[in-house]
């Protein structure tokens, strides 16, 4: 599935979920997923969590937050310490 096909499956409705990007046909948010995934959950234990979407979806969102990466920058705080060699 192309990253195109992927994006067609996230809409922004301003009169649904207050108008944040979500998986089309449902009200769950593509940050949800995501954080999701970042918190270290696999595909398959959002799939559980959400019964009504599809992995296609998952795979959706993670396109969307790839696409928002390309032109947004967020200022993360320096680590100023030093790593340890290995």
């Amino acid at each position: 599935m192309s990253n195109n096909d992927l994006l067609s499956r996230i809409s922004i409705e301003p009169n649904i979920c207050f108008g944040k990007p979500g998986i089309r046909g449902h009200r769950i948010w593509v940050y949800l997923i995501l954080d999701y995934l970042a918190g270290g959950a696999k595909i398959e234990e959002v799939l559980e969590a959400y019964l009504s979407i599809e992995r296609e979806d998952v795979l959706a969102c993670i396109a969307y937050g790839a696409e928002m990466a390309q032109d947004v920058f967020v200022e993360l705080p320096l680590n100023n310490k030093k790593e340890a060699s290995a």
